[in-house]
């Protein structure tokens, strides 16, 4: 035991350091603070954020690996920011929903997290700066682009600040645990067609209901009823002391969802963003052909293209578009003023720090 004691020591020793260094960080933070106070300037700089982590994983030498150094940084910044002026985030809940995984994924722990019923809602406590930012579920892997979040961008004056993957493991989970006992399974729609499969070979007499809302309230309501099941996270189990009747029913292996931040504003360039716009143009032949062009033009990768009716006339439709690069790189900026003289409308939806390859972020 007299190793292992010299090597807890040793521990001891590093973590008072580390916890000095910490609060000198802090102490730093709060200056940082008090000067962007004093200029009227967020406390919450992504592209900032995105910098110090990137310049952290490159430099790291292990043993820990990149995702692990990545989570504590982001909760030490989290923190160092909650020092500064407490964030405020809203997002679509309740509680445990894969939507607050990812918000807190994004933000750090440290934020003040505040679930809203609907993505309406979401998008309505930032608009009334209740919440300065909102985080919102854009497309899955498998099953597509949330058309309802799409539709709120409209007429919202909002912007994309921010976006996230998130791995999606569906379960199935019930207060006993017992398959023999499930009659009805609760889930929200996009979940349910997540792991259509496997209810139809293996729960194929459940009647399935979808309670509006996300997952957590489908546990919520399964957590009240000994014949019913919900298909959710992991972390509803615990928060609703739900059991697990099945692990990772989704019929995809790689199931993922992105999110959106939305703000009132977006932020700088970071060298590495992604930009968002949406627009609407004239029913006639080779229209689409024609904005399109000058972004190819411009050498501008297109990441996403996804239309919606307009809900305003028959056979309109508003085109949403992701695309690389941020609205101040010139090339971008130049082709977005050419295509916007032959739209009927269009809106830049923002530039933000584009989601990292390894889908941690």
């Amino acid at each position: 035991m007299g190793k292992i004691e010299d090597l807890r020591k040793n521990i001891d020793a590093i973590d008072l350091n580390i916890l000095k260094l910490l609060n000198e960080r802090a102490a730093i933070a709060l200056e940082i603070g008090k000067e962007k106070k004093e200029k009227n300037i967020s406390c919450y700089a992504p592209e900032r954020e995105k910098e110090v982590i990137a310049n952290l994983v490159k430099h790291n030498s292990g043993p820990l690996p990149d995702g692990a150094v990545k989570s504590l940084y982001r909760d030490i910044i989290s923190a160092s920011r909650s020092l500064e002026e407490p964030l405020k985030v809203a997002y679509l809940g309740p509680i445990a929903t894969f939507t607050h995984l990812a918000a807190i994924r994004h933000f750090g722990s440290s934020a003040d997290f505040m679930p809203a019923d609907s993505i309406r809602s979401v998008f309505q406590e930032v608009e009334s700066g209740r919440a300065g930012y909102g985080v919102v579920p854009i497309e899955n892997s498998n099953e597509g682009v949330v058309n309802y979040t799409l539709d709120m961008f409209v007429d919202s004056e909002l912007l994309v600040a921010g976006e996230m993957m998130l791995e999606i493991s569906q379960n199935l989970l019930s207060l006993s645990g017992d398959p023999s006992k499930v009659k009805r399974i609760y889930s929200f729609l996009p979940a349910t067609a997540q792991c259509k499969g496997w209810i139809e070979r293996n729960m194929p007499s459940a009647q399935v209901i979808d309670p509006g809302g996300s997952t957590a309230k489908a546990a919520e309501i399964a957590s009240k009823d000994e014949e019913a099941a919900a298909i959710a996270g992991e972390a509803a189990a615990g928060i609703y002391n739900l059991k697990f009747v099945a692990r990772d029913i989704q019929d995809g292996k790689h199931n993922f969802t992105r999110f959106l931040v939305i703000s009132k504003q977006h932020p700088g360039r970071t060298g590495r963003d992604k930009t968002s716009i949406m627009f609407s143009v004239k029913d006639r032949p080779g229209a689409l052909y024609d904005i399109l062009a000058p972004l190819k033009k411009a050498g501008i990768n297109l990441t996403k293209i996804e239309s919606r009716p307009s809900k305003r006339k028959a056979w309109e439709y508003i085109f949403f578009v992701d695309m690389r690069g941020h609205i101040q790189d010139k090339p971008l900026h130049k082709a977005i003023e050419t295509i916007k003289k032959d739209c009927l409308y269009l809106k830049i939806l923002g530039s933000y720090p584009m989601v990292d390859d390894d889908k941690s972020s």
